[in-house]
C-alpha cells in the first residue's frame, strides 16, 4: 500500500508516522530527508536544491517532485511506502498522479486552536526528545539526557500562524482533491493522545 500522511503543522504526523512504520512495516519517506540526503551525497538534483536553499529561497514544486520521483525509483519501496510531507500543493499532487500509484490519503484533523498550542508549548532537547510544557511540571531539562530543553525559533504565535495560513492555502485542497479521487481517509478526533490517535489509524489501515 502506497500512503499519503496529510496534517497541519502540530497535527502529529511524525510521531503516528513512527507508529505506522512501525506497526506495518512500511517505508516512511519524508520530503526533509531526501532532500538532506541528495544535498550530502552531492547529487546533480541536490546540488540543484541547495542552490536555491543558500538563495534563501523556497526550492521550486518541479526539482521536489523531480526528487520524489527519483526517490521511488529505489528497490525499497516495492513494499510499499508512506509519503509524509509530500504532495504540499495541488501542482505536486497531479505531478505524483504521473509517477506513482497512491491508494491512500490519510489526513490527521485537529482544531487550529489545539495546534497553536501544541506547537508553541512545544520544547526541544538536542538529543532529540520532544516535550510540552504542560507536562514538565516546571522542569527545564530533559528527563532522557539531562541537558537544557529550549524551544524553537519558528515555534512562536507569529510564525506558527502563518505557517498554519500558509497550509489552509496550499495544502488543505488535497483533502478535496484525494476525496474526488475516493482516496481520502480521515482521523477525525486527532486531539486526542497519540494513543488513541493511532488506534483509529489501525481501523482505517484495517479496512
Amino acid at each position: 500500500m502506497n500512503i499519503i500522511l496529510l496534517g497541519a503543522p502540530g497535527a502529529g504526523k511524525g510521531t503516528q508516522a513512527s507508529k505506522i512504520a512501525q506497526h506495518y512495516g512500511i517505508l516512511h519517506i519524508s520530503t526533509g530527508d531526501i532532500f538532506r540526503a541528495n544535498i550530502k551525497g552531492g547529487t546533480e538534483i541536490g546540488k540543484l536544491a541547495k542552490s536555491y536553499m543558500d538563495a534563501g529561497k523556497l526550492v521550486p514544486d518541479e526539482v521536489t517532485c523531480d526528487i520524489v520521483k527519483d526517490r521511488l525509483t529505489w528497490a525499497d519501496v516495492k513494499s510499499g511506502y508512506m509519503l509524509d510531507g509530500f504532495p504540499r500543493n495541488l501542482y505536486q499532487a497531479k505531478e505524483l498522479d504521473k509517477f506513482a500509484k497512491i491508494d491512500l490519503c490519510l489526513n490527521i484533523d485537529v482544531d487550529e486552536a489545539l495546534l497553536m498550542d501544541r506547537i508553541c508549548g512545544r520544547r526541544i532537547c538536542a538529543c532529540g526528545e520532544s516535550y510540552h510544557v504542560s507536562t514538565l511540571n516546571g522542569a527545564t531539562t530533559c528527563a532522557k539526557c539531562g541537558k537544557e530543553l529550549y524551544q524553537r525559533a519558528d515555534d512562536n504565535p507569529e510564525t506558527v500562524k502563518t505557517r498554519l495560513d500558509t497550509y489552509k492555502t496550499q495544502t488543505a485542497p488535497l483533502i478535496d482533491y484525494y476525496k474526488a479521487q475516493g482516496k481520502l481517509a480521515s482521523v477525525t478526533s486527532g486531539e486526542g493522545s497519540p494513543d488513541e490517535v493511532f488506534e483509529q489509524i489501525v481501523k482505517i489501515l484495517g479496512k
